[in-house]
C-alpha cells in the first residue's frame, strides 16, 4: 500500500489547463520581501504550492488540488459577493494573506477569494466534494453564484457537496472571509493584530489546502481508529451519512505491503468494527511502526467508495512505576517525555510551512536532538504535520487554541469538539491540553474547567487530558502541570495524576542574519553558543533529578524555534542554525551528563547570610558604576532587595520602587580564580558592572538563582584586592527582587 497518491490523468490535465490559462498572472507572483525566509521558500511557486494529498488518514485516489493563484480583494461587512467579477489582486493559496508566500503580506479583517475550475470529464455521474483544510476564521462559499454555506472555526477541515451547483466548462468559486483576530472572542491562539512579545502575526483566510474529489451517492465522511493493545485489536468506526440501509464495510490491514488482518461490518457512526491485529507491533518513539489500512464501502456487493489510511497500535495511560510513583505511561511502560514547546509559526508562511519537506524537517531535527515529544502550543497544525510525527516517532501534546475570554462558550465547545474528532486518529497525539495558563479559562470555577475535561474524555476516552498547562489547575484531568522559567521545577505527583513541567527554559540567543526584527528578547539571555549549550545541559540535569524525586513524568522546553521577536528557539526562525551543540543537547535529553562542575563561592550572595550593600532608589550620577564613585550618601541595607512572595527571593531589605541601584566592594585573592561567573536572581531587568565595565545585562524575571557569564572586558578588569560590584535593577509589574554575587566553576575531575 502507498500513502502518496497521484491525481488522475484527467484531473491533472484539467488542473494544468487552468494553470496554463493564467500563466501570465503567475509570472507576476513573488514572495514579499522585507523579512527573513526559510530555504524552502525558493521551492514555492503557483504551480506547486503544497501539491501533496492533504488528508493522509483518509485518502482517495481521484482528486484535484485547487492550490495556486487565486484572485482576491479586501471586503467590507455586508458587501454582496463579487459573483462574476474579476478581483484586482492575486494571492497564492493556501498561504494566509499576511504571509510573504501569499504574495500579499498584508492583513485584512475581511476579504474575497475568487477562481475558476473545470471538473474532469471522467468524474461525470459522481458527486463532487469541495474540501477546505482550514480557513481562519469565518468563511462563506459560493459556486456559480450559489451559496453553499458558512463555516466558523479557524482550525478544522470542512466540506461541501457542490454537485448541484456545477455546470459544464468553467465554474466560479468565491470565498468570503472574516477574521477579527484578537478583536473577537473566537479561539485564535497567539495571533494578534499588533504583534509583540509572545504574540505573533495573524493568519487570516485560507491557510491550508483546498481540493476537489469525486464520490458516490453515499461515501465515507469520517473514520474513527481506536487501538487497543491489551486485546490486540483496532476498533474502527466508518461514518457514512444518508438514509437507507447501512452499507457494508470491508477492512484490510497491511504491514509493509503484506495483508495481516481483515474484518467486515456495517457503516455506522456508533457501531465499531473489531479488527484483530495478530502479534501487533507497537508504535513508540523508538519504533514508530505504522500499519496501512484499506477501507472499502459497498452496497449489494458493489463498491461505492474506498479510502486508504494508516494506524499505530499504542496506548497512553496513567499508572504506577516500580516505586509506586504515578506516571504517564506509553504502552503500559513509563517513558520520560521530553520535548519543546512548538509554536508552529514560519517567517515566510506564518501559520503554514512553505513545503511538506519543511514540515518534516522540524520534526527530524527534534528527533535528532533527542526529543521524543512536542507540545503543539495553542495552535492546530495541518494533517501532514501529524503524519510526519506519526511516521518519525514524535509524541504530541495537543493544545486547544485559546481565545481572549470565556464569553463565547458555544464557539469554544464547537472548535474543541472538532479538534478532538478531527485529529484523534493520529497515534502521535498522546494528550489533549484544554487550557494554557488560564487563557480563556474561568479561573475561579473548577466545575467549569472539569466540564471541558469531561467533554474531551467523552469524545476520546483513549487519551490523557491536561486540564490546564500552568497556573489555574483545578484538580481534574490526568496531570498536574506547572510552568517555571527558566526552571527547572516539578509539582508533586498525586495518587491519580502525574507531575509534568509544561514549560521551562526560554534561553535566548539572537543570531545576526537570522532575525525577524532588530528588537528581540528571551527569558534568559545567553552570550554565545557555548553559554547556551552549557546552560541547557544544566537545566536538563535538574529535570532528570526531578524525574527521580519527586517523580516528574515530562518536561517541555521553550521552544523549537525563534518566533518573530522571541529568540528562545533551539533553532533560528529561518531554521538555518541549530543554536546549541546538537550532540550535547541530545545526550542531556537522554539523561546522559558529564560530571557537574564544583561551585565555589568567591563573593557571596545573600542566599545563606545577608550581605551588606549601599543602595539608592533615586537615579544617581552617570559615573555611579566606577570604583571611585562616592556613595557615602546612599543607604545601607542587607541583601537581597525586593518584596516578600517573589518566587525564589530571600529578602533582606524591602524594595518596592521601579528602580534600585546597588554597590558593594568585593575582595579577591592574590591568585584570581579561574572560570568566574555571576550568581544572581533578578526580577526584572538587571545590569551588572564590575569596576565600571558592564559584566552582564539580564532581562526579564527568573524564579531562582543561577550562574551567568561575565563579559570578557569585565573579567579582564578584575584584580587582586578590592573590586567594585555595581547593579541596576528595573521593575515594571508583579514581584521584584535583586541579588548578585560571584562564583568559580571548577571543572569536575573525570
Amino acid at each position: 500500500m502507498y500513502r502518496t497518491h497521484r491525481m488522475t490523468i484527467a484531473a491533472l490535465a484539467a488542473f494544468v489547463a487552468v494553470l496554463a490559462a493564467s500563466a501570465a498572472a503567475m509570472a507576476q507572483w513573488k514572495c514579499v520581501e522585507g523579512h527573513i525566509v526559510t530555504r524552502w521558500a525558493k521551492d514555492v511557486s503557483p504551480q506547486n504550492a503544497h501539491p501533496e494529498y492533504p488528508r493522509p488518514q483518509m485518502v482517495r485516489k481521484d482528486w484535484m488540488n485547487l492550490n495556486g493563484l487565486w484572485q482576491y480583494a479586501p471586503a467590507e461587512a455586508n458587501q454582496p459577493a463579487p459573483i462574476g467579477k474579476k478581483l484586482d489582486g492575486e494571492i497564492l493559496v493556501p498561504f494566509p494573506v499576511e504571509s510573504a508566500l501569499s504574495g500579499v503580506g498584508k492583513h485584512f479583517d475581511r476579504l474575497w477569494y475568487r477562481r475558476t475550475f473545470q471538473v474532469p470529464a471522467d468524474w461525470k455521474g459522481r458527486r463532487v466534494l469541495l474540501n477546505f483544510g482550514a480557513v481562519d476564521w469565518e468563511s462563506t462559499v459560493y459556486v456559480n453564484g450559489k451559496a453553499l454555506g458558512t463555516h466558523r472555526g479557524g482550525y478544522d477541515a470542512f466540506s461541501y457537496d457542490l454537485t448541484d451547483a456545477l455546470k459544464d466548462g468553467d465554474n466560479e468559486l468565491v470565498v468570503g472571509v472574516f477574521d477579527p483576530t484578537d478583536k473577537g472572542t473566537q479561539p485564535r491562539g497567539k495571533q494578534v493584530l499588533n504583534p509583540k512579545g509572545i504574540w505573533y502575526t495573524p493568519a487570516t483566510g485560507i491557510w491550508q489546502t483546498v481540493w476537489l474529489e469525486p464520490v458516490g451517492l453515499r461515501s465515507i465522511e469520517s473514520l474513527s481508529l481506536v487501538p487497543d493493545i491489551d486485546t490486540g485489536c483496532l476498533y474502527v468506526t466508518v461514518n457514512v451519512p444518508g438514509k437507507g440501509d447501512l452499507p457494508d464495510v470491508t477492512l484490510k490491514a497491511f504491514d509493509d505491503g503484506k495483508e495481516v488482518a481483515t474484518a467486515t461490518g456495517k457503516a455506522s457512526d456508533v457501531t465499531r468494527i473489531k479488527l484483530p491485529i495478530p502479534n501487533a507491533k507497537l508504535w513508540s518513539p523508538d519504533s514508530p511502526h505504522l500499519y496501512d489500512l484499506q477501507v472499502t464501502l459497498s452496497e449489494q456487493g458493489k463498491q461505492i467508495d474506498a479510502v486508504t489510511s494508516y494506524f499505530g497500535m499504542r496506548k497512553t495511560s496513567i499508572g504506577k512505576d516500580e516505586k509506586g510513583i504515578t506516571r504517564m505511561m506509553l504502552n503500559n511502560k513509563f517513558i520520560f517525555q521530553i520535548g519543546p514547546l512548538d509554536q508552529g509559526f514560519w517567517p515566510d508562511g506564518i501559520y503554514l510551512a512553505p513545503t511538506d519537506e519543511a514540515l518534516r524537517y522540524d520534526i527530524e531535527v527534534l528527533r535528532k536532538l533527542g526529543f521524543n515529544m512536542a507540545r503543539k502550543h495553542v495552535k492546530i497544525e495541518c494533517d501532514r504535520w501529524y503524519y510526519w510525527a506519526d511516521k518519525l516517532g514524535l509524541m504530541v501534546w495537543q493544545d486547544m487554541p485559546s481565545g481572549n475570554t470565556a464569553s463565547d462558550r458555544p464557539g469554544f465547545q464547537r472548535e474543541l469538539t472538532q479538534l478532538v474528532l478531527g485529529m484523534r486518529n493520529h497515534p502521535s497525539i498522546v494528550m489533549w491540553v484544554v487550557f494554557n495558563e488560564g487563557w480563556g479559562q474561568v479561573k475561579n470555577d473548577p466545575a467549569e474547567t472539569k466540564k471541558w475535561v469531561d467533554l474531551v474524555r467523552k469524545l476520546d476516552p483513549s487519551r490523557l487530558v491536561n486540564n490546564a498547562s500552568g497556573w489555574a489547575d483545578h484538580k481534574c484531568g490526568d496531570v498536574i502541570d506547572m510552568h517555571k522559567y527558566p526552571g527547572p521545577g516539578s509539582p508533586k505527583p498525586e495518587e491519580s495524576r502525574a507531575a509534568v513541567l509544561g514549560e521551562f527554559g526560554g534561553l535566548g540567543l539572537p543570531l545576526e542574519g537570522h532575525l525577524w526584527q532588530t528588537k528581540n528578547w528571551g527569558y534568559r539571555p545567553m552570550s554565545d553558543r557555548d553559554d547556551l549549550t552549557n546552560k541547557y545541559v544544566e537545566l536538563l540535569r535538574g529535570i532528570h533529578k526531578f524525574k527521580d524525586d519527586p517523580g516528574l513524568s515530562a518536561g517541555v522546553y521553550t521552544q523549537t524555534t525563534d518566533c518573530e521577536g522571541e529568540v528562545n528557539g533551539l533553532m533560528t526562525y529561518d531554521r538555518e542554525v541549530i543554536k546549541a551543540n546538537p550532540e550535547k543537547m541530545a545526550a542531556a535529553n537522554r539523561g546522559e551528563f558529564p560530571p557537574p562542575p564544583v561551585t565555589k563561592t568567591v563573593a557571596a550572595t545573600s542566599e545563606q547570610t545577608p550581605i551588606e550593600w549601599k543602595y539608592t532608589t533615586e537615579k544617581p550620577a552617570d559615573d555611579w558604576t566606577k570604583p571611585d564613585f562616592d556613595d557615602s550618601s546612599w543607604k545601607v541595607g542587607k541583601g537581597g532587595f525586593g518584596t516578600a512572595g517573589t518566587p525564589g527571593a530571600v529578602v533582606g531589605t524591602q524594595w518596592e520602587t521601579a528602580d534600585i541601584w546597588l554597590r558593594r566592594t568585593i575582595e579577591l585573592p592574590a591568585k584570581l580564580p579561574a572560570e568566574l561567573h555571576l550568581r544572581l536572581h533578578h526580577d526584572e531587568d538587571a545590569e551588572v558592572y564590575i569596576n565600571g565595565i558592564r559584566a552582564a545585562a539580564e532581562t526579564g524575571f527568573v524564579s531562582d538563582y543561577y550562574q551567568a557569564a561575565i563579559s570578557p572586558k569585565a573579567l579582564a578588569s578584575l584584580k587582586p584586592g578590592k573590586n567594585a560590584l555595581a547593579v541596576h535593577c528595573k521593575q515594571t509589574s508583579g514581584g521584584q527582587f535583586i541579588d548578585v554575587g560571584l562564583v568559580e566553576l571548577v571543572p569536575a575531575k573525570k
